[in-house]
């Protein structure tokens, strides 16, 4: 893969080939995904993630870029590959990124057979990621851009969704917010539904929940609830190339990562604006779906292809493109 940005970060007047670029990233969320499919439904979600991650890494590879993992894996002595911190490509490359990854959203539903898991990358200018340290878990909002700047993220649930009915010109009672089905958001969707809104539960897969409420008329209107960081960083990098809303919170769930994000001097009450979690346009996004979900086809086979469905956002270019692609299986022989 040779396309490159032909500007490093620092010259902001030129134009890298933004679209050529994020064409061939696609080719790291489409290995990944089509290594993780062999382990669809097969209870093992360890082999999964590691199958996805070898893929990966073994496209990322190939990019000409200076590259940081910024959100990976975890901590090099827990992951063998894509961990945090770890150098991609060139460290004497002109053009410099930050890279955040999940090989396999979803692992636990990928190992189940489950909805929305999908493969994931985003890449934004050095040091423009916002790095969130010990913290696992963050508490979003995610909406089109008729709402960017207008949600007050303290508000109660009413408030949100009457601002975001006046801006998109749209009954509360026809507003649907996805939210992951999980026994911490038992007080959120009573509160949805008491403002007479529906309710899209999802028991995985808050990226793309997210994704869709940043599209106009997607069939998603909104996202609420807490899921993870480092997702929600990846979604920050997609939704501000979409020009929509994305807000985050820190939200430790567990007593060791309460003490971790205290002990860090973390704000848990701060809530982070899109532009505080990425701080560059130059961003670039790609995710293949891996089992279907709402947003994305899951990756499908026959004796001669592999099919992949992939979402490309450039920030650069403000372009989205869906794509679907057959591969040819290695294994397969000469099509008939």
């Amino acid at each position: 893969m040779s396309a490159t940005p032909e500007t490093t970060p620092a010259e902001d007047t030129a134009r890298p080939r933004a679209p050529l670029f994020t064409f061939g990233l696609r080719t790291i969320t489409e290995a990944a995904a089509r290594a993780a499919y062999d382990w669809i439904g097969r209870g093992d979600k360890n082999r999964g993630d590691l199958a996805g991650v070898e893929a990966m890494r073994g496209e990322l590879n190939r990019l000409p870029i200076d590259g940081v993992v910024v959100i990976g894996e975890g901590e090099k002595d827990e992951a063998p590959a894509l961990y945090n911190g770890e150098q991609i490509g060139n460290p004497a490359h002109s053009v410099q990124f930050d890279i955040a990854v999940d090989p396999v959203e979803g692992t636990s539903y990928l190992a189940k057979g489950m909805t929305n898991a999908m493969a994931v990358i985003a890449m934004a200018p050095r040091g423009t990621m916002f790095e969130p340290g010990p913290c696992f878990y963050m508490e979003k909002f995610a909406g089109p851009p008729a709402v960017k700047g207008k949600i007050d993220p303290a508000a109660p649930v009413s408030e949100k969704l009457r601002v975001l009915s006046r801006e998109i010109g749209k009954p509360v009672s026809e507003l649907t917010v996805y939210v992951l089905e999980k026994p911490r958001h038992k007080r959120l969707v009573e509160a949805i539904y008491d403002c007479g809104a529906r309710v899209a539960l999802y028991p995985a897969g808050d990226v793309a929940g997210a994704l869709m409420a940043a599209i106009p008329d997607s069939g998603v209107d909104a996202l609420m609830g807490t899921g993870g960081t480092p997702e929600g960083i990846m979604t920050a990098c997609a939704i501000r190339a979409l020009g929509g809303e994305f807000l985050g919170r820190m939200d430790p769930q567990l007593a060791t990562e309460r003490a971790a994000v205290t002990a860090a001097g973390m704000d848990t009450a701060r809530w982070y604006q899109t532009d505080e979690l990425v701080s560059s346009d130059r961003v670039f996004f790609c995710a293949t779906g891996i089992t279907t979900g709402l947003l994305l086809e899951g990756v499908g086979r026959d004796r001669f292809f592999e099919k992949t469905q992939t979402l490309m956002v450039s920030g650069v270019s403000g372009e989205r493109q869906f794509l679907t692609t057959y591969h040819k299986r290695a294994e397969a022989g000469p099509a008939a």
